[in-house]
């Protein structure tokens, strides 16, 4: 397997790696509810999209 003939520079390797990076999703607040959540989905304690009811709110289990 073929070697290189010299070594490649810091910057070099570092221009190559500035893409490789993570992405934190965005935290956007609903409007009816208080908690962060992800923009785009259905609210997991509501059950709201849009302020639209689309499906029925997680109840909390009895104790």
């Amino acid at each position: 397997m073929p070697n290189p003939k010299r070594q490649h520079s810091k910057a070099r390797s570092r221009r190559r790696n500035t893409h490789n990076k993570l992405v934190v999703a965005a935290a956007t607040f609903a409007g009816s509810g208080s908690k962060a959540g992800v923009s785009h989905r259905v609210c997991p304690i509501t059950g709201c999209y849009k302020g639209v009811q689309v499906i029925a709110p997680k109840s909390k289990k009895a104790e």
